[in-house]
């Protein structure tokens, strides 16, 4: 029913109903009708139905006030009422404003509350000002202001990560909250604020990670991986990534493929190519060249993959990992050289002229010189990519006769 039909009566008895079903809902303890509750950001229809009441009923908050079941909560309330109100008429930064002020108060209940069985309203909230936020910074940007809403929700939220960081059951909803903290610094390129939380749950006493829901466990492992990535520790990225990976949900395909965009650059930089069906299955096509050109040592084709998909790279922060593999595919074509050389000559294979490998990068349509070439096998021995030693004089690299490529360990992604 539109708000400009809806009867004073009506809207009265809506205005009721649901300051009667927040108010069971606590003295119930049922959590699952206060989630519904702090839904704004997906519309359930009672809450427009609620919403259309609020336009036409401007005296909620006299209601709220004369009866005591309701007055001892008009600190959320109240400004739940305006944040609906201003949702349903795009108001979104006011809306943002109102929420936040009914979340803390919320907050503040939930800390005098001696059990964690609002817990998952708890995690609404924690959701809905994350995403009211968003919109309501999307709303300052399209007027021309600055947007800000969502720095204030990462403040917001980390007190309410003070809150559950205690001892007692509440404890296991601190991922949940650090999880949404990432998202918002993630977003915000803020990513160095996630130390302070993470050094808080990998250290602090009071939490036990495997006391923590296998949803957040995933989630936490993700962005922490990803941050392993930034940094370039690719045996912690690959662990972290992996065992989200490997914790994931199999249904959830979207979740899968954002996994595999950062697991699958660091599974190459310790030498380990994914299959093409997989690729294919989580449509992870902008990979396929990159993996072909590993394969084959063709440092051509590895740029002109690098190039073609730089924008996409550079937006998931992994171009710069993506690039560094071009010392592996410089083994590789090595390796391909050492091993036609070797069918050729057994007793010659180790021994590979400097202008054999400048030829073999020009047929690449890659110009490098002898000296610049000299310098990339330099660096090939140094970093243990290849074994031997080089003889600067006659300009050939020696290998050596026993494993002169030595293999990058790690799993293989199925």
């Amino acid at each position: 029913m539109a708000s400009s039909y809806l009867s004073m009566g009506e809207a009265h008895r809506r205005v009721t109903d649901f300051l009667n079903r927040f108010s069971d809902a606590v003295s119930s303890q049922d959590a699952k009708s206060l989630c519904l509750i702090f839904s704004i950001s997906s519309n359930p229809s009672f809450l427009l139905s609620l919403s259309d009441a609020l336009i036409t009923f401007q005296d909620a908050s006299r209601v709220i006030r004369q009866a005591d079941r309701y007055s001892q909560y008009a600190d959320i309330l109240l400004p739940l009422f305006r944040a609906l109100q201003s949702y349903r008429l795009t108001n979104l930064v006011e809306s943002y404003q109102a929420f936040e002020k009914a979340a803390n108060a919320f907050t503040q209940e939930f800390r005098n509350w001696e059990s964690a069985w609002a817990l998952e309203a708890l995690y609404v909230i924690a959701y809905e000002t994350r995403i009211l936020a968003e919109r309501a910074d999307r709303e300052l940007s399209s007027n021309g202001k600055t947007p800000e809403k969502l720095k204030g929700a990462g403040s917001f939220l980390m007190k309410v990560f003070g809150v559950l960081a205690g001892k007692g059951s509440k404890r296991v909803g601190a991922l949940y909250v650090t999880c949404q903290l990432f998202k918002i610094y993630f977003k915000l390129g803020t990513v160095h604020l996630c130390k302070s939380v993470t050094r808080s749950i990998e250290t602090a006493r009071i939490f036990d990670f495997e006391e923590f829901p296998l949803r957040d466990k995933v989630t936490y492992m993700y962005y922490t991986g990803r941050l392993e990535v930034y940094n370039e520790n690719f045996s912690a990225a690959d662990h972290k990534l992996s065992y989200a990976l490997n914790h994931c949900n199999p249904w959830k395909e979207r979740n899968i493929r954002m996994i595999l965009k950062y697991l699958i650059p660091v599974k190459l930089s310790i030498g380990i190519l994914p299959k093409t069906s997989l690729l294919e299955k989580y449509n992870l096509t902008e990979y396929n060249n990159i993996v072909l050109a590993f394969r084959r040592g063709d440092l051509r084709l590895l740029r002109h993959a690098l190039q073609e998909h730089e924008d996409q790279f550079l937006r998931s922060g992994v171009y710069l990992v993506l690039e560094k593999l071009e010392l592996q595919v410089y083994q590789r074509l090595l390796k391909k050289i050492y091993i036609i050389q070797k069918q050729k000559d057994q007793n010659k294979a180790h021994q590979i002229k400097l202008d054999l490998i400048v030829r073999a990068l020009k047929w690449l349509e890659i110009d490098m010189d002898v000296d610049e070439v000299e310098c990339i096998m330099s660096i090939l021995i140094y970093k243990n990519l290849v074994k031997g030693y080089f003889a600067h004089k006659s300009k050939v690299v020696v290998l050596s006769k026993q494993d002169p490529f030595p293999r990058l360990t790690g799993k293989v992604i199925n």
